[in-house]
């Protein structure tokens, strides 16, 4: 099968380039590399022959969709990492194998051995050896598919005869807080979404500067609503998650962790409860947050 990357950055063009050190190591060797960025500043000057770049607008939604455009219709499956995903090496032929021997299939997220989102980021040195470890097992992976709702961002794929046109809501701006769910959701109605075992790596959640919480606090109220609303989300999935990530702001901000504006979020969230009050459900109200922190 075809298996195309699709690679939306801005302003990390070093782990672009470990990304493509990884993707150079592939046993599938993928059939295009799209980088999808705002300027030459966002990628290495060394690129491989497969690699092409396409530059427009910031914005998570806008730069994949472009991505999107140069390839779906000449692959098989669209893969979307994150720059700062490290995937094993076996990852993009266990994604083909997946969407070869199950036609029902129309999305995929693999599994993550280590996530530094969780705790302020991993280096490129200790994902790559998290991932050879996971090589050096004696005993392949055993497939395993799970069913879920949505899809994880940093690695997921798409068949893309599934796909049909259908694209990232541009109305989700800026970081575009679940616009993975908003997609994944989009692609349920014509065939089943799982996670697969048996494709893995590590997401590095590399982090820089300390971003405005405010934004992110804002997008954790609303997007989610929105999202129920467009039927791309269901409620109880929506409010669920307002719910954990509320909570988890609230009971944090006294002693957040140094790489999050805990603070910040939680304003956020309550700018966004109130935007919810008054009927005004609309995404795009981040961009007027992005200073207050």
């Amino acid at each position: 099968m075809r298996v195309a990357v699709v690679v939306a950055s801005r302003g990390r063009s070093g782990e672009v380039g470990e990304l493509l050190l990884m993707l150079a190591r592939q046993s599938l060797a993928p059939s295009a590399i799209v980088l999808s960025v705002e300027s030459d500043t966002d990628y290495p000057a060394d690129l491989p022959s497969q690699a092409v770049v396409v530059k427009g607008a910031r914005g998570l939604t806008r730069q994949r969709n472009r991505g999107l455009d140069l390839v779906e219709r000449d692959c098989d499956v669209v893969v979307f990492y994150d720059d700062d995903y490290v995937p094993a090496g076996d990852a993009l032929r266990a994604i083909a194998k997946v969407f070869s021997d199950h036609p029902d299939i129309a999305a995929a997220t693999g599994r993550v051995l280590a996530d530094g989102v969780k705790f302020g980021g991993i280096s490129f040195q200790d994902a790559f050896a998290t991932v050879r470890a996971y090589e050096a097992r004696p005993d392949p992976p055993a497939v395993v598919l799970s069913p879920r709702q949505g899809l994880y961002g940093c690695n997921m794929a798409f068949r893309s005869a599934a796909i049909g046109g259908r694209r990232f809501d541009e109305n989700l701006p800026a970081y575009a807080w679940q616009e993975d769910a908003d997609f994944a959701g989009q692609i349920a109605k014509v065939g089943r979404v799982v996670t697969a075992h048996g494709f893995v790596g590590v997401h590095r959640g590399v982090t820089g500067a300390r971003s405005p919480g405010v934004p992110l606090g804002y997008s954790q109220m609303v997007n989610p609503i929105y999202l129920a609303r467009k039927g791309t989300m269901k409620y109880p999935t929506a409010l669920a998650q307002m719910g954990r990530n509320f909570l988890a702001n609230h009971a944090k901000a006294l002693r957040p962790e140094p790489h999050i504006d805990r603070a910040g979020r939680v304003r956020g969230n309550w700018i966004g409860i109130w935007s919810i009050l008054r009927g005004r459900i609309d995404p795009q109200g981040i961009s007027a947050l992005g200073r207050r922190r």
